[in-house]
């Protein structure tokens, strides 16, 4: 009895860690700031793999309070440095307070990766587990992770998702499969597996490569799956570089007189559609007599139809509004931005937040409404997909373009607030990530940059220099067909959450039992 009792007590305790948790702690600090180096501007994309293993390293043995810690470091090392552009906009409370939440979220999530470092050995022993399965529970609560900061609150901020560091990787073409939720799961996946595979040492063994092996195959080979080529679209965008950021000094009419200049050398051009950027107009052309007459005679001037951007207001409520504008019509179609920025568009539960920081909330007078009607607009018979700023980072827009029958998409921004940081250049990225999930050529469309048009594979067609006034006059290439990703939409993603936690529940079940 008492040798079977000194044989017993290993398994009644957590696995050793790997490091203390000093060790550890500095560890996270280096993979958040590590994982940072693998998106734009750097854009290093093997280093992703990096920051993920040595933030799951940290995590590996650790108790619920040391994985809480290690996860809080990882996370707030790499949200400050990730999105320090936003003190741009309204200073460090706003950059301090959402770099916070999603480490918030980071933090609790690292609790749940421990846990299932802890509990997937002792419900089922043996090296298969330790090379499949915990490789894939881990990055399936990573990505469950991913997911519940990406929706809440207030519509989430899917933004620094792994998947998405990967824009300029040869892994990108994954997404026209699996989505961005998917290829975040399997750099996860691999990752994890790489760490279980050289902490099980049995390198003599080619079998215990095999899982690992297979992943990186899949993650390197699989191609893009292929969108039937549909002709072309001659598409002229404007980058007018006029003063239309939050804090711009301007007067009525600034912006859009910038636009109309930077359009003057597409005049007499033959184009099928006439391309502005987000808040390319200060007025509202559904409500100014004034500048609808100067969008017509614009639109006489190209002979081609307008695809616009402006607030606009209908009874009460304002939206932020791209409009398809046609020539002696006005406009015929529109769409208004499904996710408005919190904090940034609009102020939700502002009540609350007045009583916290009453003078940043004050700056925020306009209450953007988010729209309902779908992101996609027809223009002489193509489909055109539409998102207008934050929302190419939102999967459903995206999604829901190219099932509505978009043939290319239209990306309207304004990066005015955010000259000369890594935000443009991030949000770019993102946009290049769309065009290879969907097989869909992408014209993303700045004020002030950055402006390109990215190729159903990716390839930059057209690019214009950033903070600088210019046009393009390009043949888009048009496709049709729905890649897996856009047919699958978010059910991969609901059910990676879900059978994540059922299994991390199952496991801690199984090995709960198992101890007594």
């Amino acid at each position: 009895m008492p040798e079977h009792r000194r044989d017993a007590a290993p398994d009644s305790r957590r696995p050793r860690a790997l490091l203390p948790l000093w060790a550890a702690v500095l560890v996270a600090v280096a993979a958040g700031l590590i994982l940072d180096l693998a998106y734009p501007s750097v854009g290093w994309w093997p280093l992703a793999f990096v920051g993920v293993g040595l933030s799951l390293v940290a995590l590996i043995g650790r108790s619920a309070w040391g994985a809480l810690l290690v996860g809080f470091v990882f996370g707030i090392a790499f949200y400050l440095v990730h999105i320090v552009w936003l003190n741009r906009y309204l200073g460090v409370i706003p950059w301090f307070a959402l770099a916070g939440a999603a480490t918030a979220y980071v933090a609790l999530g690292s609790v749940l990766i421990a846990l299932a470092y802890r509990w997937m050995p002792k419900a089922a022993p043996g090296r298969w587990t330790q090379l499949v399965l915990t490789p894939l529970l881990v990055a399936g609560l990573w990505t469950l992770r991913e997911l519940v900061t990406g929706s809440w609150p207030y519509t989430g901020f899917p933004w620094a998702r792994v998947g998405m560091s990967q824009s300029e990787s040869p892994l990108a073409h994954i997404t026209s499969w699996i989505g961005v939720t998917g290829l975040s799961f399997l750099m996860v996946a691999f990752t994890a597996g790489v760490i279980e595979w050289l902490r099980l040492r049995q390198w003599s063994d080619v079998r215990t490569a095999i899982p690992v092996a297979a992943l990186g195959v899949i993650l390197l080979i699989t191609p893009q799956f292929p969108t039937t080529p549909a002709g072309t679209m001659t598409v002229g965008s404007v980058q007018g570089n006029g003063p239309s950021g939050y804090f711009d000094t301007r007067s009525p009419g600034d912006i859009l007189n910038a636009q109309l200049s930077a359009s003057t050398p597409l005049f007499g051009e033959d184009m099928d559609l006439l391309l502005w950027p987000e808040g390319g107009i200060d007025s509202d052309p559904l409500a100014n007599e004034t500048t609808a007459e100067v969008l017509d005679a614009l639109a006489e001037a190209v002979d081609a139809p307008l695809l616009v951007n402006a607030a606009t207001t209908r009874g009460e409520l304002t939206y932020n509004t791209s409009i398809l504008w046609e020539p002696g019509q006005g406009a015929v179609q529109y769409h208004d931005k499904s996710n408005p920025v919190p904090f940034g568009e609009y102020v939700p539960d502002r009540w609350f937040y007045e009583m916290i920081v009453p003078d940043l909330v004050g700056l925020i007078g306009r209450e953007y409404t988010p729209g309902s009607n779908p992101p996609y607009v027809e223009v002489d018979g193509v489909g055109v997909g539409l998102a207008i700023c934050f929302d190419v980072i939102y999967d459903d827009v995206i999604h829901d373009g190219a099932r509505d029958g978009a043939q290319v998409y239209m990306f309207q921004t304004n990066n005015a607030d955010f000259r000369d940081t890594d935000e443009n250049l991030q949000q770019l990225a993102f946009a290049r990530m769309r065009a290879i999930e969907t097989g869909r050529a992408v014209v993303n469309i700045s004020t002030v940059g950055t402006s390109q048009v990215i190729g159903p594979d990716g390839a930059t067609i057209d690019s214009l220099p950033a903070a600088q006034a210019g046009s393009m006059l390009t043949e888009v290439p048009l496709r049709t067909g729905l890649t897996p990703s856009i047919v699958i939409g978010g059910a991969l993603g609901t059910a990676i959450a879900i059978l994540s936690v059922v299994g991390l529940i199952a496991a801690g079940v199984i090995a709960g039992r198992r101890r007594a």
